[in-house]
């Protein structure tokens, strides 16, 4: 595409940019951004997403409450997070510009669709008495504007086209991208073949691709000839380990990762879920995956959903329910009554800001409490956390393999950030990856007494997991207490006293079958930064950040929270503080202080919008002069 008019703007090499796509929800904002991150993957770079979703279903066209935002920091060098301050905005419309303007480095570009800036668009989103930022001197000061009118120079490329001005309109957000294409010397031939494809089959629409690329094709030709950018930008490809590389979601790594457990095993997965933001994905990405033995099922509510993976993990399949934030705590009791049968039953829980409802489509960490504690009575469960997008697919088979050895529930504690985000993701050896072992007692296995289905594993202490119908092996199933071997109903204090002091103990020696925590710096000191989930890549960052002025301080990542790895206490206790930083107010400092005894130093936001990498060096550093 590049022809030699490109030669006469220069071009400067950067490490990394941060770009944000915003505008109304109905701007095609997530595609744009999509497509870009499909575009930096193929080139090589390494980067990290974060999309913004709208909580309502359809705001106000023009609303700040509607305006949907994708981010990416792409990168020549390995990155964690999609940046704090944004290089480079595209605003569609004066909504996206106002929420997101504050955003932007000082002297950072901000490229608008002028157009969209009309006196009602600038009413509606709260500048009032005939204001309009564009035309503020200290704005344009202090950022460098670009204004293009977009909605009228793609209406006039597409002018002799037959579709109708409303499709012509919807095209707008392609011409930004064949901007953004040109001005960081990104190719454009990925974009069009997505749209060739995406529209070819069905009848009417390839006009429709047709109208797209020559949007995006008139973009990039805007800002090869406009003369309204003083350089263009290069960010080399990434150096990385050889191997084959996709972009990955974490709901994506999740639903490849579940995948991969049940062929593991050698075993069906049944996925009972009911629509929820953001884990709605899961359900819909397994239900294309029939063929690896995969059998979804979209509930009518959430208690109907768990009970149905109940019933599938008792009849010999591996059950799995997913929800996020409330659902979960709909999901209790039942969940109780799978701690009480000891069956395998994985929950995948992506956290979302509440309480209640909430901020349905924004990230949070504030469901660790009730994972921990959430249920009537002393109900332990195994709780894990992934805390990458790319790690989702290793800790989703964990769950698996967990749950299975140990003949218990699985709490898996994704959250929006990470399931929404992307990250490159190298495609493992999948022979590399480890059998899960499952085996189900036959005739052969029943002893002089008869079947025992509460006799245990003297490692494990899980119980057999019997298929229904097996001759010989008919036992008693419900959720009053279980008498100790025969799994007969029981109200003896001391038996009930010795089945949940069991279930506790079994819980526990899940620490034999899980990695230790390991020290990212010195192995003791002056500051341990501990965190969990998905702030891994906020704490990384800010970590070398302070590093490199200097200081020592060493990071640990906790993805097993129940049990805590067994040498967790050690590793706290080497440490004169640890800082703990949570999109909570605190919960895995709760933990740590009534476990270990071991105060902490919180670091804590709920925004809804995961740490800047800043306001975490700000802090860390803080305390280190403390």
């Amino acid at each position: 595409m590049p022809t030699d008019h490109t030669l006469q703007t220069p071009s400067t090499t950067l490490d990394s940019v941060v770009i944000r796509f915003c505008g109304d929800s109905g701007d095609g904002m997530q595609l744009t951004g999509g497509q870009f991150t499909d575009t930096s993957a193929l080139f090589g770079n390494d980067f990290a997403t974060f999309p913004d979703f709208p909580a309502e279903i359809r705001a106000p066209k023009g609303t700040t409450f509607g305006v949907s935002g994708f981010q990416i920091q792409f990168s020549s060098k390995t990155i964690y997070t999609p940046g704090d301050r944004v290089n480079a905005m595209i605003a569609m419309n004066p909504a996206g510009f106002k929420v997101n303007i504050q955003d932007v480095e000082p002297g950072g570009i901000v490229i608008v669709n002028e157009d969209e800036f009309t006196k009602g668009n600038l009413t509606k989103c709260g500048y009032l008495d005939g204001y309009n930022p564009l035309e503020d001197d200290e704005i344009a000061h202090k950022y460098h504007i670009v204004k293009v009118p977009m909605s009228r120079m793609t209406k006039e490329s597409l002018a002799d086209s037959e579709m109708g001005a409303k499709d012509i309109n919807k095209c707008r957000n392609m011409f930004a991208l064949g901007i953004v294409y040109w001005l960081y010397e990104r190719p454009i031939d990925n974009t069009k073949e997505y749209l060739v494809k995406k529209f070819a089959e069905k009848k009417g629409l390839p006009e429709i691709a047709k109208i797209n690329i020559r949007a995006l094709e008139a973009g990039y030709y805007f800002g090869e000839t406009a003369e309204v950018f003083p350089s263009r930008y290069r960010v080399p490809p990434a150096k990385q380990e050889p191997g084959t590389y996709r972009q990955i979601s974490g709901n994506e790594a999740t639903v490849l990762g579940l995948v991969t457990a049940c062929q593991k095993a050698n075993k069906p997965i049944l996925y009972a879920s009911y629509p929820i933001t953001p884990a709605s994905n899961v359900l819909q990405g397994l239900s294309h995956l029939k063929r690896f033995g995969i059998k979804t099922i979209q509930s009518e509510d959430e208690i109907a959903a768990v009970c149905t993976a109940i019933g599938a993990s008792f009849a010999g399949d591996i059950g799995i329910t997913g929800t996020s934030g409330p659902g979960l705590a709909l999901k209790g009791e039942a969940l109780g009554l799978a701690l009480m049968l000891e069956l395998p039953l994985v929950v995948i829980n992506v956290q979302r800001a509440g309480p209640a409802t909430g901020l349905p489509t924004k990230t949070e960490q504030a469901d660790l409490l009730q994972a921990m504690f959430g249920r009537h009575c002393e109900s332990p469960l195994i709780v894990l956390a992934p805390r990458s997008p790319s790690d989702c697919f290793h800790m989703a088979i964990e769950a698996v393999r967990l749950a299975t050895k140990y003949m218990t529930p699985v709490i898996y504690l994704s959250d929006g950030y990470i399931a929404n985000g992307a990250e490159p993701w190298k495609i493992p050896d999948l022979n590399a990856i480890p059998e899960i072992v499952i085996t189900h007692p036959t005739l052969n296995d029943i002893g002089d007494d008869g079947y025992m289905p509460y006799a245990r594993d003297p490692e494990t202490l899980a119980r057999p997991w019997a298929i229904p119908g097996t001759p010989g092996l008919e036992h008693r199933i419900g959720s009053l207490e279980k008498e100790a071997l025969t799994g007969n109903v029981s109200y003896d204090a001391d038996n009930h006293d010795t089945m949940v002091r069991t279930r506790a103990d079994k819980i526990e020696r899940v620490a034999q079958s899980i990695p230790l925590l390991e020290i990212d710096g010195p192995t003791s000191g002056d500051v341990l930064v501990l965190g969990w989930g998905g702030t891994y890549g906020s704490i990384t960052t800010a970590i070398q950040e302070i590093r490199d002025q200097g200081h020592a301080v060493s990071s640990a990542h906790l993805q097993y929270l129940n049990p805590f790895p067994s040498n967790t206490e050690e590793v706290l206790r080497s440490f004169k503080k640890i800082i703990i930083p949570e999109i909570n107010l605190g919960q895995l400092s709760m933990l740590v202080r009534s476990k270990y005894l071991i105060d902490t130093i919180g670091i804590n936001i709920v925004k809804g919008q995961p740490f800047k990498v800043e306001t975490l060096v700000e802090q860390i550093t803080e305390v280190l002069g403390s």
